[in-house]
């Protein structure tokens, strides 16, 4: 892992950006903007699985009206999604917003973009410089020969200039394709030219299976890499669905930890427990958990016994039993079928220790 790069600290509400800062989890809501009690109820949601920060789409002026009272009820900060019309981006900074996000292929250009900031001014808020494969701006769709890696910089860096002319540096950038290469390589541009905080993600990553692999690989390389502030997996699928993931990628490189990490065999012909069944169960039942434990569910003598006893919690499988590990020592031998509830129960009382010894 390299040392993460350097960057502006900007906030959104209450959450550092950049400067060394925690690299967020993002989500952005999936429900009509102008329905307040499901957009609410879905921000609370994803706030419980752990996102940093919420974005909401604002298409009209409706949305754009009921964007305050939203702001109002959410626990944690939202950021207003624009495009097409920056009067609403005005709106919304007037109501409350933590942060703008604009796409400089679909704003309106110059002026335009200048009365956004000076909204954003007014309003002591950061935007973010969201540029797009899919909305790039057609003349540097002509000059690049497409929407390559340098297509989106040369966006970026267009837009960088708007900003720094009207003298506002509350800034953070994404640049995101479809395509992983694509991604990563405008971000490692980018973050040879600018040290402004960036949002990194693959926009429109796929399903859940599919985006979660593209959005593992693209976030994951950039991170190791040093490069991201915050982040976002998109997903077509249900955004507490992408703040789980988010989570995952975080603390597979160790930059977070929140809630059980587990632990669990591929099984092979050795196995004589039902491993699969067993490990479903328990990240099922833990999936709750906010103290972050190791938990091994393991079915062999091969590895199992030194995976269970590097965990907090862990169970190295036997013929139709397994031995309990907790903290490196063998606590007990059960049988297959209360597999499940003792390491629940363990991994729960140790849970329990860490929020008292917190408090």
């Amino acid at each position: 892992m390299k040392e993460r790069r350097k960057t502006r600290r900007i906030r959104v509400g209450g959450v550092p950006v950049g400067g060394g800062a925690p690299v967020s989890v993002q989500s952005m809501t999936n429900t009509d903007t102008r329905d307040v009690r499901a957009t609410l109820a879905q921000i609370r949601s994803v706030a419980r699985e752990g996102c940093d920060i919420v974005r909401v789409a604002v298409p009209d002026g409706a949305a754009a009206a009921a964007f305050g009272k939203i702001r109002a009820g959410s626990p944690i900060p939202v950021i207003a999604d624009i495009h097409f019309d920056h009067r609403l981006a005005i709106a919304c900074a007037d109501s409350g917003a933590d942060a703008l996000r604009i796409n400089p292929g679909n704003i309106g250009g110059e002026k335009r973009t200048i009365e956004v900031l000076r909204a954003a001014r007014a309003n002591r808020i950061a935007v973010r410089i969201g540029v797009n494969s899919g909305s790039l701006e057609k003349d540097l769709l002509e000059k690049h020969g497409g929407p390559t890696a340098a297509a989106l910089v040369a966006s970026a860096a267009r837009y960088l200039k708007i900003c720094e002319k009207a003298r506002f540096s509350a800034l953070k950038f994404s640049l995101k394709a479809s395509g992983v290469v694509t991604t990563i390589d405008a971000y490692r541009l980018f973050s040879r030219r600018f040290d402004y905080p960036l949002h990194i993600g693959i926009t429109e990553a796929g399903t859940l299976f599919s985006g979660t692999v593209k959005s593992s690989v693209g976030i994951g390389a950039l991170l190791a890499e040093g490069i991201g502030d915050t982040l976002r997996v998109s997903l077509t699928g249900p955004p507490e669905e992408e703040v789980r993931v988010g989570w995952q990628i975080l603390k597979s490189l160790d930059l977070r930890r929140r809630g059980p990490d587990f632990v669990s065999c591929p099984t092979c012909g050795r196995v004589s427990i039902d491993v699969v069944g067993i490990a479903a169960e328990v990240e099922r039942r833990l999936s709750g958990l906010r103290e972050p434990l190791a938990v091994a569910v393991m079915g062999c003598a091969v590895n199992g016994p030194g995976e269970a006893r590097e965990a907090d919690v862990g169970v190295a499988g036997g013929k139709g039993e397994g031995l309990i590990f907790v903290k490196g020592e063998i606590v007990k031998k059960v049988k297959e079928k209360f597999i499940v509830a003792e390491v629940v129960r363990l991994a729960r009382r140790l849970a329990g220790e860490k929020k008292e010894r917190l408090k």
